[in-house]
């Protein structure tokens, strides 16, 4: 099964969501902007993209450049900052098993579903 942090909002993870639908891998839809991931969860989700907390962060947002842009930030308050504010999390991400993607682009999500 692959789970799919989703926005349905946004048009790539629109895209991999209908990417994924056209295969016959089962899929779970994670909206987390309607479910924020907690602590744990963050963790374990960049522990499987192999990414810093910042590397996550979806820098031109409003919200990022109004509040935290140029501060310096830990990755413990970066990940809560993500938690608070979740439209903050780069989208979508695809997670499969012990690993995972940040999927914008659709040519290289099919070598990630083998």
């Amino acid at each position: 099964m692959i789970q799919i942090y989703h926005n349905p909002r946004c048009g790539k993870s629109r895209n991999c969501l209908a990417l994924l639908n056209d295969t016959s891998i089962e899929n779970q839809i994670i909206k987390y902007l309607d479910n924020p991931p907690t602590y744990e969860e963050l963790v374990s989700l960049l522990t499987k993209l192999k990414l810093e907390p910042i590397a996550l962060v979806r820098q031109k947002e409003k919200v990022w450049i109004e509040n935290y842009k140029n501060k310096f930030l830990t990755d413990e308050e970066i990940i809560k900052m993500m938690i608070l504010h979740p439209i903050l999390i780069e989208r979508p991400i695809l997670v499969k098993e012990d690993k995972a993607m940040i999927a914008r682009y659709l040519d290289k999500i099919s070598d990630f579903l083998k």
